[in-house]
């Protein structure tokens, strides 16, 4: 489906836009981009009707929500049920055929062999990810009597590692000289759920700490710790438990009002989460998928001043052909929206960023080339 192709002319919030790198080293900011806009301002096609079954990331919960309510206004006649059951789950879901995209926090994984059950899901093309919104990962902690917070990246292996147990301990104190630390137990929470949080978060340990397990959707069992279960319950569990400490993306972080540690980058500058300094690793993203297949490769131990280190790019993953008619259809229209200005500007108000021109560019571009 083709959604009329003029331009929004939109200038996105200054301080949200992201600058990235395919492996042609373009450059560019997250304003309206010079591609054809898929997805109109009102995103809305006249007679289109039907059902999308999606699932997976709970990190792009509320992104979905937000699209979900303005593709549906714009197309009474188009129902998406989009179950946030984790990154891994539906992955599973969408190489069973059970669902037509898969939300994802890390793009289909070649050491899995999904990247081949997928493709056989789609029998007649290929599975491809599609970058479409960029959450930067807090790490978020309760610990009443501070209000101020910085980690070293060691200092988070070894407090997610089970080895650091107490707020008071010499590595806490050391990249908090000045702060005033109860010994509170440490409660340290992981996502119970396979999940693409988890597998960024931990990609970032082993890439900065002394993290001695494969990063993994699932959290290893060795590291010990509580889990929750997706994005809204780990949320829960920090802002209600004293002493807790987790990894959740900044969406969720400000929607419950969870206080956010500093985290050092590869130069070792404490950076506080901000839009803009998330956009500074994510500028240094590389496209290393082939064709429409648009996978990225993030430097978690960047040195870029001012870098805030751990961010995900949230992939939907689909058939670049093999859908039913129907299906490819309604998911050609709905990610055209996702990818055009007014979807992505949606993301500006979420706790979310959208993605740079450069990028956004080559996402409509795959959109395009679904049938």
């Amino acid at each position: 489906m083709k959604y009329a192709g003029r331009l929004a002319a939109v200038t996105l919030v200054g301080a949200l836009s992201l600058a990235a790198c395919g492996t042609d080293n373009n450059g560019g900011t997250a304003t309206s981009s010079s591609a054809p806009d898929t997805g109109a301002a009102s995103a809305g096609n006249a007679g289109l009707s039907g059902t999308i079954n999606a699932a997976g990331s709970s990190a792009q919960g509320n992104a979905i929500d937000e699209w979900k309510k303005n593709f549906q206004q714009a197309n009474p006649g188009v129902s998406l049920n989009y179950q946030g059951s984790g990154s891994g789950a539906g992955v599973q879901a969408f190489i069973q055929g059970t669902i037509a995209f898969a939300g994802s926090d890390s793009a289909l994984k070649d050491d899995k062999g999904e990247p081949a059950q997928a493709d056989a899901r789609c029998k007649t093309g290929k599975a491809i990810n599609l970058p479409m919104v960029t959450g930067p990962v807090a790490v978020v902690y309760n610990v009443p009597g501070v209000d101020s917070l910085q980690l070293s990246p060691k200092t988070i292996g070894g407090i997610f590692n089970s080895k650091i147990t107490k707020w008071d301990d010499a590595a806490i104190k050391a990249d908090n000289p000045d702060a005033k630390l109860p010994s509170t137990p440490i409660q340290a929470f992981h996502r119970s759920d396979e999940s693409g949080t988890s597998d960024n978060f931990t990609k970032f340990l082993s890439k900065t700490a002394e993290w001695p397990y494969e990063p993994a959707k699932a959290w290893p069992a060795e590291a010990k710790g509580q889990g929750a279960k997706g994005s809204d319950g780990i949320a829960q569990a920090v802002k209600s438990t004293a002493g807790a400490i987790s990894y959740v993306e900044l969406s969720y972080a400000e929607n419950s009002s969870l206080a956010k540690a500093k985290v050092a980058n590869g130069s070792g500058e404490f950076v506080e989460l901000t839009p803009e300094s998330a956009a500074k690793t994510v500028e240094a993203a590389e496209v290393v998928g082939q064709g429409n297949d648009l996978k990225l490769s993030i430097d978690y131990a960047t040195k870029a001043a001012g870098a805030y280190p751990i961010v995900l790019v949230t992939y939907e993953i689909t058939c670049e052909k093999g859908l039913s008619p129907e299906e490819a259809k309604l998911v050609k229209a709905f990610l055209g929206y996702t990818a055009s200005d007014d979807g992505q500007k949606a993301l500006t108000s979420l706790g979310y960023a959208p993605l740079p021109t450069t990028l956004l560019t080559k996402v409509r571009a795959a959109v395009e080339a679904i049938s």
